[in-house]
């Protein structure tokens, strides 16, 4: 198989390289001075190890590639670029006759839980993935993945069905190149469990940390609506306690020197990426809240607060976590 990484960041770089490493071809997708940087001096993906530099192939769009039959499409881009992405590879024709959508398999390294359904629209044949990557993408043509033994846990499943053949070639791949990849029938329980988790990426991100009493009053609070509202929709989800399980002594992070762990809504803020994620982990409690009757005023909160620190441009740390809970206790709407 050939792996084609639609997004090249910190969990699409770190999986195209460990992936390319392990001598399995690959080619990078990736725009502006990420491409340039990579085209022209490759992806430097540091690990506990040391700083590897890898000669991978890397274009900016599906118009720069002849797919084949044998490809495997990793959507690693944020949610709210999935459709742009998917539709822009979906019609693309594959040697020997039909296109991306009807023949080639998709996997979303991503998180949420809207990109598979987003996705199954466009392709047949979808697998999600639980990702457990801790990793960051600050500067163009670099990656950073600070954890050992593995690189990341990637729960892989197919969406709907469960597992078959393909996920368990592609979960092989992922294992020898160093990651641990285990095949569940219920990948998307996995999804939902680590999408408690991903709540509160964007209090480290609008406040700047997440240490201090009012952070984690934010945290805890959050985390709580999110499991009323999955108890309510009747969505099953993993435990802290499985997560804790799946990563602990493999999935470890080890001390790099200068680098700091951070969300990836915390990084989206720090590059002035232009958008947000939020909508799509936080936003996703509001919606299932809405439709089952469940307040959400933290996770709405959040939210409005993500979109209006996206939209002026603010860094990380440019509103503190006592503001957030001044907004949570005015808001009565949610």
């Amino acid at each position: 198989m050939r792996y084609i990484i639609i997004g090249s960041g910190a969990v699409g770089g770190s999986i195209g390289g460990r992936l390319h490493q392990s001598g399995l071809p690959v080619v990078l997708v990736a725009r502006g001075a990420h491409f340039e940087a990579l085209r022209d001096n490759g992806l430097r993906l540091t690990v506990p190890t040391g700083t590897l530099t890898l000669d991978v192939p890397v274009v900016v769009g599906p118009e720069d590639v002849e797919l084949r039959a044998d490809d495997v499409l990793v959507l690693a881009v944020k949610t709210q670029d999935s459709v742009a992405a998917l539709d822009a590879w979906a019609t693309r024709p594959v040697a020997g006759g039909g296109t991306a959508g009807e023949r080639l398999p998709l996997v979303c390294a991503q998180n949420g839980v809207e990109n598979e359904r987003l996705a199954l629209r466009r392709f047949r044949e979808v697998y999600g993935v639980c990702v457990i990557l801790p990793s960051s993408h600050l500067d163009p043509g670099e990656v950073v993945a600070p954890c050992g033994p593995y690189t990341g846990a990637l729960v892989i499943g197919r969406y709907g069905s469960g597992s078959d053949t393909t996920a368990r070639h592609i979960a092989d791949d992922l294992e020898k190149a160093d990651f641990l990849a285990p095949v569940a029938k219920d990948v998307m329980r996995w999804k939902y469990g680590k999408l408690l988790g991903n709540l509160a990426n964007v209090v480290e991100a609008v406040c700047g940390s997440a240490s201090d009493a009012a952070a984690q009053d934010l945290i805890a609070r959050v985390k709580a609506e999110g499991t009323a509202v999955l108890d309510a929709a009747g969505i099953a989800y993993a435990s802290g306690a499985e997560l804790t399980e799946l990563r602990s002594g493999t999935v470890d992070p080890q001390p790099i020197p200068g680098e700091r762990a951070h969300s990836s809504t915390w990084q989206s803020l720090a590059r002035g990426a232009g958008s947000i994620e939020t909508d799509y982990l936080n936003g996703e409690m509001v919606l299932l809240g809405r439709e089952h009757g469940v307040p959400t005023p933290v996770n709405a909160t959040l939210q409005r607060a993500a979109r209006h620190s996206t939209r002026l441009n603010q860094k990380p740390g440019e509103v503190t976590a006592e503001e957030l809970l001044e907004r949570v206790a005015g808001d009565v709407t949610d």
